[in-house]
């Protein structure tokens, strides 16, 4: 591991910061560049951020028994499920679409994006296991799903799959 890792680092090494600081995050929605592709791009980001909050306070409260077992299977197969399907997709366009055009913009991004794409490939561990815990949740015990839903549901079960062995992430 390096300090670059995104399991190790704490923020972006200044070398990277250099647009954060020509372009600080309170005047993006005022630059003309902004509307668009940045401004999606970004409430993606707050999308994904309500959905692991409402996903931790779910827990949490199963954890405490405050949450029904059968109703917070299906929450984590439906919130999960949504979440993992599209941040792996979204992943997918940062990480041939939207990266290599903005990069285009200013080359002094370049060496960011090339750091994101690398937690790109870190976070694909941490979804796996997630994927394989979720789905050890509902089937692991029983071998039946909580509340009668799918073994794994649809693009969530592919991605697992294709993710390869959690333990290897």
């Amino acid at each position: 591991m390096t300090k670059l890792d995104l399991e190790t680092r704490t923020g972006l090494p200044d070398a990277l910061r250099v647009l954060v600081d020509d372009l600080p995050r309170a005047a993006w929605a005022q630059h003309p560049d902004f509307h668009g592709l940045v401004s999606f791009w970004l409430d993606r980001h707050l999308m994904f951020r309500k959905l692991m909050d409402h996903m931790a306070v779910e827990t949490e409260a199963m954890l405490d028994k405050r949450r029904d077992p059968v109703a917070f299977a299906q929450g984590v197969a439906r919130y999960g499920g949504m979440f993992v399907e599209q941040l792996h997709g979204h992943h997918q366009i940062e990480d041939q679409h939207y990266f290599p055009l903005l990069a285009q913009r200013d080359v002094r991004i370049v060496a960011g994006f090339d750091l994101l794409d690398a937690d790109h490939h870190a976070l694909d561990g941490h979804i796996a296991r997630f994927v394989e815990g979720a789905w050890c949740d509902q089937w692991c015990a029983g071998g039946r799903p909580a509340g009668g839903g799918r073994r794994v549901p649809g693009r969530v079960g592919r991605y697992a799959a294709a993710a390869g062995p959690a333990s290897g992430g």
